[in-house]
């Protein structure tokens, strides 16, 4: 996908939400409408999860999420959640930030404005489709080479912006004419420029199945000395379970790259990730590799070790498509 129709949603834009309130009383839940109209429209319109406006609730720490809803707060109580709720938002967002895609036509346009693309597009578009080799395809074959052109090229799933279909109507694709290449591509070109302005009206914001791995959760693991030291046992464990002949920062490597997700560490996928854990564990290798440590000592080595990637994580986040 484009970097141009990809946001990340790390919570910092909602340090400026309007966090006033109209005199009277209010109740929990319409508190919580009031905020998640407001983030909502901080956030291109987005509709929060609801595991996130879950997790955000929980960082409230009310004891009874019921009582909570039901329940009548004045104004100035009703102001102070307002603001702990939207705090409690942008600070889940800071740990789990969203990345959504945001078509707003720009894409289209960039596409539209360079006809060599465009015509290698069409043209490839139009092989894919003409299955038969016929050199005629259906003129209804528009709807699966826009469904195959999907968000990385800046097309919303017909799902998301159902105005495609009245898009598709005005320009009479539901007959079965038969196009040639230079027919097809000259239908295409005009439904997309149609779409384009359409996008530019209305955007279509979703989120996107990727993760933001950014040491945020290696930091409240490094801050909890009691999960931090079961984390040491079971490395400690598997050293003593170990093969002869493996050093103690291999063997915290391996270890680490198996429970990479529970640590919230990336994945071993791909070749860049690969590069950071060899970059991490290039100089301790050289210092620890060879020498027997002791529970204390391996301790340390795998704080170290956790605190190097919290670091590198912060200053160079890695995106990984969730499973």
């Amino acid at each position: 996908m484009s970097d141009a129709a990809l946001q990340v949603l790390d919570g910092t834009n909602l340090r400026g939400v309007d966090l006033s309130l109209p005199d009277g009383s209010f109740s929990g839940v319409k508190i919580l409408d009031i905020a998640h109209s407001r983030v909502s429209s901080s956030l291109f319109g987005l509709s929060l999860p609801d595991s996130l406006k879950a997790s955000a609730l929980t960082r409230l720490r009310t004891p009874d999420v019921h009582a909570f809803r039901s329940a009548e707060y004045a104004e100035d109580k009703a102001s102070s959640i307002l603001r702990d709720y939207i705090t409690a938002i942008a600070d889940e967002l800071k740990d789990n930030p969203l990345v959504v895609s945001i078509l707003d036509g720009s894409t289209l346009r960039m596409l539209l404005e360079d006809e060599d693309d465009f015509a290698m597009l069409a043209e490839n578009l139009f092989t894919d489709l003409d299955v038969e080799d016929k050199g005629k395809i259906s003129k209804s074959e528009i709807r699966n080479a826009l469904v195959q052109m999907g968000v990385e090229m800046g097309v919303p799933p017909f799902s998301e912006f159902p105005q495609l279909n009245d898009l598709l109507r005005k320009h009479g694709v539901d007959g079965e004419e038969k196009l040639g290449q230079a027919q097809f591509a000259q239908l295409l070109q005009s439904v997309l420029q149609d779409l384009e302005v359409e996008l530019s009206k209305e955007n279509v914001v979703s989120i996107q199945n990727i993760q933001i791995i950014n040491g945020s959760k290696l930091r409240q693991l490094l801050a909890n000395e009691q999960e931090l030291n079961s984390i040491v046992e079971k490395a400690l464990w598997e050293k003593q379970e170990a093969k002869d002949g493996l050093g103690s920062t291999e063997i915290i490597r391996n270890f680490l790259e198996r429970n990479a997700k529970e640590l919230g560490l990336p994945v071993v996928a791909d070749e860049a990730v690969v590069l950071l854990y060899d970059a991490i564990f290039a100089d301790i290798a050289k210092e620890k590799d060879g020498v027997e440590l002791d529970k204390e000592e391996l301790a340390k080595l795998v704080k170290d070790i956790l605190e190097k990637f919290s670091e590198q994580l912060e200053v160079n986040p890695v995106y990984q498509d969730l499973a």
